[in-house]
Order: structure tokens, then sequence, then C-alpha cells
């Protein structure tokens, strides 16, 4: 076979037809969550390791916040790349590739003797997570077919996300105190070697088909230095303010590049980002429910890490213990969220799921500086947790509801990048707010998440109604009615 057959404009990747029978239907999903809980678990579970990593490797103060900032910025930046992807270059090819290249970026930073390494180990293991965290939402909305399959299989999917960062500080403490920091990242090997074992296995091989697309390389330019600008800028403000010329360049250019970005998708003839796909009104409103979610969420994670640590003064293992019922409620509601939508609908879910979430932060922004666990942390967690457990799943079906197979990765990249810039946009901005590390500015931190999670019930009347009797036609005799059942 030719590169052009391979992959020139007349042709383009897909999967074999879809897998029979709940059993493989079941492995695939697993799978697909066993890999991105890998991804997001290596967001946080460096956290609780830095401390060693610095006496081990000579790190200076400057340069260690880069084991964390290099994975994040590089895994924003290439999301959208990453996404269309594997509808270019087909779901299992492309799936094979993040994990590959993920678990040897581990390998070596795991065995790395020199800070440069390390840091350059964390940004390539965040350029593979960026492949392979869309390529798994793509497997499992063409595996399951939209309705209410596809919305179980979503909510395992999210629940087991949402275990994946919370459990990053409780498993770094782990395995740093018992074993080393090193394990925090050579335990994704023998993982990754599995999940690459199965997928060879589970995964149908993809097929070329002609009327295909080739990858839009000035597109994939443009996203991926305009999101990794934006983000750095973001990360920027922390050191030199919002009005800091390293902030302001870095912003700008971001703004600017994602303007050129999306004046060439629109002239575009196989675009990263489909104008078709962005002007679906479940997309668009969609992913901004979803990037202002990401800015209430995501930062939760640090600042009661702080808490814990700096006023509280709990240790790197005790503050990890202290997440689990964090992640035990957040897991419980995202496997009760396919139930209570069938119920309530997606749009209405979101609304109360936000308002149970803003509750929660109301509750958290009561602490002081002599709260108990009980008093102060275990009853806003349960609050918090529930609210965003159920409020992840609606979000991702409406996204995904309607998109067309080919437009799966893209979809699937732009709903991960707007989540992680929203959390690196508001935890910089919070952190802003919270100058100092008091407990009145902790307070004021969780009312104004609080506050922006109202902003998310409103902005959710925006999404579609619920169609109730949408999906009646696409049911077959022997079709699976739900994952694992």
């Amino acid at each position: 076979m030719s590169f052009r057959e391979a992959h020139g404009a007349d042709s383009q990747p897909d999967t074999e037809p879809a897998l029979e029978g709940p059993g493989l239907r079941a492995a695939v999903l697993w799978l697909a969550c066993t890999a991105q809980f890998m991804v997001v678990l290596d967001v946080s579970v460096v956290n609780v390791a830095l401390p060693s990593m610095q006496s081990a490797l000579g790190f200076d103060a400057a340069d260690l916040q880069w084991v964390v900032g290099g994975y994040a910025l590089v895994f924003a930046g290439f999301l959208l790349l990453g996404g269309r992807l594997a509808d270019v270059y087909g779901r299992r090819r492309v799936f094979l590739w993040g994990l590959a290249l993920f678990a040897a970026s581990s390998l070596v930073g795991g065995l790395a003797t020199s800070p440069g390494v390390l840091i350059a180990m964390r940004a390539v293991q965040g350029l593979g997570a960026a492949v392979l965290a869309p390529a798994t939402l793509t497997i499992l909305t063409t595996t399951f077919s939209e309705g209410p399959v596809r919305t179980r299989a979503l909510a395992i999917w999210t629940a087991v996300s949402s275990a994946g960062g919370a459990a990053g500080n409780l498993i770094g403490g782990v395995l740093t105190q018992s074993l080393s920091w090193r394990w925090i990242l050579l335990i994704n090997v023998p993982i990754g070697a599995v999940a690459v074992l199965a997928a060879l296995r589970l995964l149908p091989a993809d097929r070329l088909r002609t009327q295909g697309r080739k990858l839009d390389v000035p597109g994939a330019v443009l996203a991926t230095l305009g999101v990794t600008a934006l983000v750095h800028g973001v990360t920027q403000a922390r050191a030199h303010g919002w009005s800091g010329l390293p902030t302001v360049t870095s912003l700008a250019v971001g703004v600017l590049t994602l303007a050129a970005f999306a004046r060439v998708e629109t002239r575009a003839t196989a675009s990263l980002m489909p104008p078709r796909l962005v002007r679906l009104r479940p997309v668009w409103v969609g992913n901004a429910v979803m990037l202002l979610a990401g800015a209430c969420f995501i930062p939760m994670w640090y600042f009661l890490s702080l808490y814990m640590q700096d006023v509280l003064h709990y240790g790197a293992l005790a503050t990890g213990v202290g997440f689990l019922p964090h992640t035990l409620v957040g897991i419980v509601a995202a496997r009760l969220a396919p139930a209570v939508m069938h119920r309530t609908g997606p749009r209405a879910l979101v609304v109360l799921a936000a308002l149970i979430a803003a509750a929660g932060f109301v509750w958290q922004s009561r602490i002081g500086t002599d709260s108990t666990y009980w008093e102060g942390l275990l009853g806003p967690a349960i609050v918090m947790s529930a609210g965003m457990g159920l409020l992840i799943t609606p979000i991702t079906t409406t996204v995904t509801s309607g998109t067309a197979p080919q437009d799966a990765g893209a979809a699937s990249g732009l709903m991960n990048a707007t989540r992680q810039i929203g959390g690196a946009v508001g935890l910089a901005s919070l952190v802003t707010l919270a100058a100092t590390a008091t407990i009145t500015a902790y307070r004021t931190v969780f009312l104004a998440i609080a506050a922006l999670c109202t902003v998310v019930a409103a902005l959710a009347f925006a999404l579609p109604a619920p169609h109730r009797h949408r999906h009646r036609h696409r049911h077959r005799p022997g079709t699976v009615e739900a994952p694992g059942h």
C-alpha cells in the first residue's frame, strides 16, 4: 500500500463494524477507562512527590514547578490535534500511539537522573496524554450507539476520570512514602503494556475508506500554538500578575493565534475543527458549560490540598486520605447520573448538579483555622462531590449527541481542551484572588467558586431541550442495553 493510499486526501481511516456482545463491549469500556485513569491521575499524582524529586535530583525552586506545568501545558496545547488524529488515522492506531508514547516517557522519566530529563519526559507524557484522552472518549462514542447505552458507558468513564483526579494525591503519597517518587511514573509502564496488549486484542482494526480527509497541518500548528500560549499566559499570571509583560504577551499571542486558527478553519478543505461542528448548538453551548465547570472543579483540589497541609497541618499521606470521601462520592454520583438523567433530561440535571455543587462550596467557605476534618471537610465534600459527579455525564452526553462519526475525535478533543483551559484560567484567577494563604482567602475562593457554579446553572438553560423519543428508532433486537449488564 502506498503512502498516498494510506494517508492521502482520497482515503479515510475508520474502524470495523461495532463490537457485538456485552462481554466485548464491557472490555472495551474498561480498557478506555484504564487509559483515561492514567491520563487524569498523572495530572496530580506528582504533587505530593515534589519535595522528594527536588532533593533527589537537585531542582531549584523555579524549575520544580515545571514538573507539573510541563505536563499540563503540553496536554492542554495538543488536545485539539490529538482529538483530530483519531478521526484521520483511526481510533485503534492513535490509541496505541498514545499508550506507547505515555508508557515510554513514564519509563524514561522514572529513571531520570537530572531535572532536565524529568521535565522533558513530563512534557512528552503530556503529549501522549493529549493523543490518548480524546481517543478514549472517541472509542466509547463509536462503540456504544447514542442513547441510554452510551450514557451509561459515559457515566462509568466519568466516574473513573473523577477517581483518577481525586486519587492522585493518595496514590502519590503511598508510592512516595512506601517505595520511591520514581514509582509514580514507573507504575505506568506495566499498566500501559497490559493496555497495549488488550487494545491489540479487543479493538477492531482500522480500515481505509474513500472520501476521506487528510490532517489539517496549518490548523494543527495554529491550534496547538494558540492554546499553549493561552495556557502559558494564564500560568504566568501567578508569578507576574495579570498586567505583567510575560502574562500579557503570552495571552496576546494566544488570542491572535486562535483568531488566525478560526479564519484558517473557515477556508480549509480538511478542517481540524470543522465549522459545521462548532455551529452545532449542543457543541458550542456544552463546551461553554464545560469550560466554566473546569474553572470550578479543577482548582478545588489545589486549594483544599493547601488548606489541609498549611492550615490543618496534615502530612502528604493524610491529605491524600482526606480526599477519599470526595473520590467515593464522586464515583457514586457519576454512576447514578444516567438514572437521574433519564428522569430529568440532560439540561435539568446540569442545572441541578451545578446548584448542588454551589451549595457545597458555600458550606466549604465556612471553614476556620480550628475546624476539624469531620465538621470542616467531610460534609462539604459529600455535597460538592455529589454535584461534580452528577454534572459531567450530562454535559458529555450533550456535546457528543448528534456528532457525526467522522467528527467524533474532534468533538472529544475540543471538550477535553475546554475543560483543561477552564481549569487553568480558573486556578490562575483564584490564586490571584487569594494572594495570601489566610483563612479569609480560602473562604473567598470557595465563595467565588460557588458563584461560578451558579453561572454554570444559568448557562445550562441555553442547552437544547431534551427529546424524549429521539433514540427509540435506533434500538434493534439483539443490541446490548447497557455496558456490563
